[in-house]
Protein backbone atom coordinates (compact mmCIF):
# COMPACT_ATOMS: atom_id res chain seq x y z
CA UNK A 1 0.00 0.00 0.00
CA UNK A 2 1.21 3.40 -1.07
CA UNK A 3 0.14 6.87 0.01
CA UNK A 4 -0.07 9.81 -2.47
CA UNK A 5 -0.55 13.08 -2.20
CA UNK A 6 -3.23 15.42 -4.75
CA UNK A 7 -1.82 19.10 -5.04
CA UNK A 8 -3.56 22.53 -6.02
CA UNK A 9 -2.27 24.55 -8.90
CA UNK A 10 0.22 26.02 -6.16
CA UNK A 11 1.78 22.80 -5.58
CA UNK A 12 -0.15 22.69 -2.05
CA UNK A 13 -1.27 19.42 -0.27
CA UNK A 14 -4.83 19.08 -0.80
CA UNK A 15 -5.78 15.46 -0.22
CA UNK A 16 -3.65 12.45 0.81
CA UNK A 17 -4.67 9.20 -0.47
CA UNK A 18 -4.08 5.70 -0.33
CA UNK A 19 -3.32 3.79 -3.03
CA UNK A 20 -1.45 1.00 -5.32
CA UNK A 21 2.05 0.10 -4.44
CA UNK A 22 4.65 1.62 -7.09
CA UNK A 23 5.10 -2.12 -7.95
CA UNK A 24 1.91 -3.15 -8.24
CA UNK A 25 1.81 -3.63 -12.29
CA UNK A 26 3.30 -1.73 -15.05
CA UNK A 27 1.34 1.59 -14.20
CA UNK A 28 2.59 4.43 -13.40
CA UNK A 29 0.56 5.47 -10.42
CA UNK A 30 1.30 9.01 -9.61
CA UNK A 31 0.18 9.56 -13.69
CA UNK A 32 -2.74 6.91 -12.95
CA UNK A 33 -4.42 8.97 -9.53
CA UNK A 34 -3.44 12.36 -11.44
CA UNK A 35 -5.32 11.55 -14.57
CA UNK A 36 -8.29 10.74 -12.11
CA UNK A 37 -8.19 13.68 -9.79
CA UNK A 38 -7.37 15.90 -12.80
CA UNK A 39 -4.12 17.33 -10.25
CA UNK A 40 -0.73 16.81 -10.28
CA UNK A 41 0.15 13.70 -7.62
CA UNK A 42 3.25 12.55 -5.83
CA UNK A 43 3.96 9.72 -4.05
CA UNK A 44 4.81 10.12 -0.41
CA UNK A 45 6.22 7.66 2.31
CA UNK A 46 4.73 7.08 5.60
CA UNK A 47 7.69 6.24 7.35
CA UNK A 48 9.73 9.24 6.32
CA UNK A 49 9.97 11.86 8.27
CA UNK A 50 12.88 14.57 9.12
CA UNK A 51 14.47 13.63 6.07
CA UNK A 52 15.51 9.75 7.64
CA UNK A 53 13.67 6.84 7.31
CA UNK A 54 12.29 5.80 10.42
CA UNK A 55 13.03 1.96 9.15
CA UNK A 56 16.65 2.92 8.01
CA UNK A 57 15.32 2.85 4.38
CA UNK A 58 16.29 5.58 1.96
CA UNK A 59 14.06 8.63 2.56
CA UNK A 60 11.35 9.75 0.26
CA UNK A 61 10.57 13.21 -0.13
CA UNK A 62 11.75 14.49 2.84
CA UNK A 63 8.47 14.13 5.11
CA UNK A 64 5.05 12.76 4.39
CA UNK A 65 2.78 15.17 3.08
CA UNK A 66 0.07 16.40 5.06
CA UNK A 67 -2.92 18.63 3.94
CA UNK A 68 -1.17 21.88 3.39
CA UNK A 69 2.59 20.96 3.01
CA UNK A 70 3.78 22.16 0.07
CA UNK A 71 5.66 20.22 -2.62
CA UNK A 72 9.02 21.68 -4.01
CA UNK A 73 10.10 19.95 -6.99
CA UNK A 74 13.58 21.31 -6.74
CA UNK A 75 14.23 19.91 -3.76
CA UNK A 76 11.75 16.90 -4.20
CA UNK A 77 10.41 17.39 -0.97
CA UNK A 78 7.10 18.03 1.02
CA UNK A 79 7.64 20.88 3.40
CA UNK A 80 5.39 22.17 6.26
CA UNK A 81 3.98 25.22 6.59
CA UNK A 82 6.08 28.01 7.71
CA UNK A 83 5.01 28.47 11.15
CA UNK A 84 6.49 32.04 11.13
CA UNK A 85 7.85 34.95 9.10
CA UNK A 86 11.60 34.65 10.87
CA UNK A 87 11.69 30.50 10.93
CA UNK A 88 14.29 29.06 8.74
CA UNK A 89 13.87 25.98 6.53
CA UNK A 90 16.31 22.89 7.19
CA UNK A 91 17.91 21.98 3.72
CA UNK A 92 18.58 18.06 5.47
CA UNK A 93 15.10 18.20 7.14
CA UNK A 94 12.48 20.38 5.07
CA UNK A 95 11.49 21.79 8.11
CA UNK A 96 11.18 24.88 9.69
CA UNK A 97 13.14 25.92 12.30
CA UNK A 98 13.58 29.34 14.58
CA UNK A 99 16.40 31.33 14.41
CA UNK A 100 17.10 31.34 18.02
CA UNK A 101 17.29 27.62 19.63
CA UNK A 102 14.75 26.83 22.31
CA UNK A 103 16.24 27.69 25.87
CA UNK A 104 17.77 24.73 27.15
CA UNK A 105 17.53 25.62 30.96
CA UNK A 106 13.96 24.98 31.15
CA UNK A 107 12.56 24.13 34.70
CA UNK A 108 10.03 20.78 34.17
CA UNK A 109 6.22 22.28 34.07
CA UNK A 110 7.38 25.22 32.40
CA UNK A 111 5.77 26.25 28.95
CA UNK A 112 8.09 28.63 26.66
CA UNK A 113 6.33 29.93 23.27
CA UNK A 114 8.00 31.53 20.47
CA UNK A 115 7.09 35.13 20.62
CA UNK A 116 7.35 36.32 16.45
CA UNK A 117 7.90 40.17 18.02
CA UNK A 118 10.78 39.54 19.84
CA UNK A 119 11.86 36.94 17.59
CA UNK A 120 13.03 34.68 20.50
CA UNK A 121 11.38 32.59 23.39
CA UNK A 122 9.27 33.52 26.08
CA UNK A 123 8.12 31.62 29.81
CA UNK A 124 4.41 31.71 29.38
Amino acid sequence: MAHYAILDENNVVVQVITGKDEHEGDEDWEAVYAEFSGATVKRTSYNTSLGVHKHGGTPFRKNYAGIGYSYDAERDAFIPPKPFASWILDEFSCTWQPPVAYPTDVTPGEIWVWDEELINWRKL
